[in-house]
């Protein structure tokens, strides 16, 4: 047994002295190759006033996240506001003649194995989406035919509200449900506040930095987010 062991180390011992000699012919990595590649987040924008308060706690969101690391991690905001989702493609109905569809450049975006997460972010209409998010939803039924093609990237949520407490927290479970159907990995917003997401205030002004504490959660949202994703991208 003895003999074994010593021969073991010798043979190991050798090897590793034998692939250090071979050095010149397998270079080492240099350490940009030990870095990883960039990843990307991108915030989806469900309401129909294009560049609104939506929009802007989402961009809000995406710097926190940007923040994190800068040399790794992209982002891009998508406002669906003036796109059009026809809704009843997902029932297998047909256009209209003429009508539009903007949900397959969208859906092509989203399903870019380079992003690694992504924010759905809508207004809080009589406590639920807005019917602009349903539709989108709805069509991002096709992912799941396409054998699951979210399956595995972070999911969060985000909902402005006209009033602090007008059923931010339902809706954005209700986002987070058809996300989970999708076998996406979701999230809400970090700490402090770390509930299920960002919920943001708007007092009609039209101007989200005002609402302080519902910025809050958009950042932390942002800044969990990235974290989430870059710790699943360390080997």
């Amino acid at each position: 047994m003895v003999d074994q062991v010593t021969r073991r180390r010798f043979v190991t011992t050798v090897g590793a002295g034998a692939a250090f000699a071979a050095g010149s012919a397998v270079a080492a990595p240099a350490p940009s190759d030990l870095q990883a590649p960039a990843v990307k987040i991108i915030a989806v924008a469900c309401s129909p006033r294009r560049g609104k308060t939506t929009a802007q706690a989402l961009n809000i969101c995406l710097q926190a996240a940007k923040d994190v690391a800068p040399e790794r991690i992209e982002v891009e905001l998508i406002d669906l506001g003036g796109l059009k989702i026809p809704a009843e493609l997902a029932a297998g109905l047909p256009l209209a003649p003429g009508e539009r569809d903007d949900f397959p450049a969208v859906a092509e975006k989203l399903a870019a194995s380079q992003v690694a997460a992504i924010v759905v972010g809508t207004p809080v209409y009589f406590a639920n989406m807005s019917a602009l998010c349903k539709a989108f939803l709805d069509r991002c039924g096709v992912f799941r035919k396409n054998n699951f093609a979210l399956a595995g990237k972070v999911g969060a949520v985000l909902a402005v509200g006209a009033v602090r407490s007008g059923g931010q927290e339902l809706v954005i479970q209700s986002v987070q449900a058809s996300l989970f159907c999708h076998e996406m990995l979701v999230v809400g917003d970090g700490r402090p506040t770390g509930h299920f997401g960002a919920r943001l205030w708007n007092d009609g002004a039209d101007d989200i930095s005002q609402d302080e504490f519902g910025v809050g959660t958009a950042k932390n949202l942002g800044r969990h987010v990235a974290e989430v994703v870059l710790a699943r991208q360390t080997p």
